[in-house]
């Protein structure tokens, strides 16, 4: 298979985010591999995020990008995400939402990535950019004992027949990563390439700064590797990603 031939869906999800998707947007239309579609799925904004997403339409089907605006009320991130997916039609379908950046390689990365050695998952590393500006590399790790740490939503790249066995739960902030366990859990092919794919800034509801939000965000955690069979020890992971999240933010 030439990598020309692989083809990526990209799926935005929005809500009231007409001052971010513009340049979520922008960064799908740069990639050096075109998009095979993209579909934004938007949770019936009160704002111009509809109007926003329509105003790049010339623009990406002049690209030959397949286009579709879906805006309609959901239940929550990852029921919209839910719907992206299977609304996708590509090889390998790609989420990153509003607000956040590919790099212009990303799409190119995944499919040179896919030729050589195709995947199930596929996640890379991210710049974590901070409220004043500064930034640091976060790297992706496939580990037999993962962690959160170890992964990085934005860059996340999932088979489209993968997705049509597994969904996200839609219980709560952190079910994105309860996907990748139990897609690891249940041995699907996962490929890490250490280059930075996409940017990630932290001022979303994930990176709420509080002791409740911590809290809550450990119990959450915690709960997630337990029934996916990892061990009590994981506790002490998750307090201390939220104690990190408190002292950077």
């Amino acid at each position: 298979m030439d990598k020309n031939d692989v083809r990526i869906s990209v799926v935005t999800v929005t809500y009231n985010a007409e001052g971010t998707l513009a340049k979520t947007i922008r960064s799908v239309l740069a990639q050096t591999h075109a998009a095979y579609e993209y579909i934004i799925v938007d949770g019936a904004s009160s704002d111009k995020t509809v109007e926003v997403a329509e105003s790049f339409r010339s623009d990406i089907e002049a690209k030959g990008i397949a286009y579709t605006v879906i805006s309609e009320k959901d239940d929550g991130i990852y029921d919209a995400m839910n719907k992206g997916a299977k609304a996708a039609a590509g090889d390998i379908v790609g989420i990153i939402n509003s607000g956040d950046t590919y790099e212009e390689i990303a799409l190119e990365t995944v499919a040179d990535a896919y030729v050589k050695e195709p995947f199930d998952l596929f996640y890379a590393d991210i710049r974590m950019v901070l409220s004043d500006g500064k930034s640091f590399i976060k790297h992706a790790k496939d580990r037999r004992y993962a962690t959160s740490r170890d992964w990085n939503h934005p860059t996340t790249f999932i088979k489209k027949s993968v997705y049509e066995k597994y969904s996200y739960r839609t219980d709560n902030i952190h079910d994105d990563y309860d996907l990748i366990l139990r897609l690891k859990k249940d041995g699907a092919k996962t490929v890490v390439v250490n280059k930075v794919l996409a940017s990630f800034p932290m001022d979303g509801v994930s990176h709420r700064r509080s002791f409740a939000a911590a809290r809550d965000s450990i119990r959450i955690k915690y709960d997630i590797y337990r029934r996916n069979g990892y061990s009590r020890f994981y506790m002490f992971e998750c307090v201390l990603v939220e104690l990190g999240k408190l002292i950077i933010g």
